[in-house]
């Protein structure tokens, strides 16, 4: 089944360049329909009144963290089956065993490109 471009993605980052880089990559592969958060609060609040067809986070964020994020999406009913790639700076082992405990999707370490986006987005969602 084709990628639906036209998806609500939702992109979360407490670094406003980094929610520019993501959407300018997302914009790149095609996907325009992209939605900001600031913060894992932010997050949550919006993916709890829209449904997104994918959420991308960064972990280090405060007050809530992405890893909490992806914890409270899947511990909600309405989100929980919604994919969800992590993106951070750290490459720790530990981090990456803890996201995929939690359910994370993928996994991405900054930096990366769209050639990297675009293969985590396809592990995730099928070819597009």
């Amino acid at each position: 089944m084709a990628v639906d471009l036209n998806m609500p993605i939702l992109i979360v980052d407490d670094y406003k360049t980094m929610l520019r880089i993501v959407r300018n990559l997302l914009k790149q592969l095609g996907f325009d329909n992209v939605d900001e958060a600031t913060d894992g609060a932010e997050a949550l609040s919006k993916a709890r009144s829209k449904a997104y067809g994918l959420i991308i986070s960064d972990w280090n964020m405060e007050p809530m963290t992405g890893y909490e994020l992806l914890k409270e999406v899947r511990a909600d009913n309405q989100l929980k089956n919604t994919p969800f790639i992590m993106v951070t700076a750290e490459s720790k082992t530990d981090n990456v065993i803890a996201a995929k405990k939690a359910g994370v999707n993928n996994y991405i370490v900054k930096p990366f490109n769209a050639a990297t986006l675009k293969q985590k987005l396809v592990a995730v969602l099928g070819d597009f």
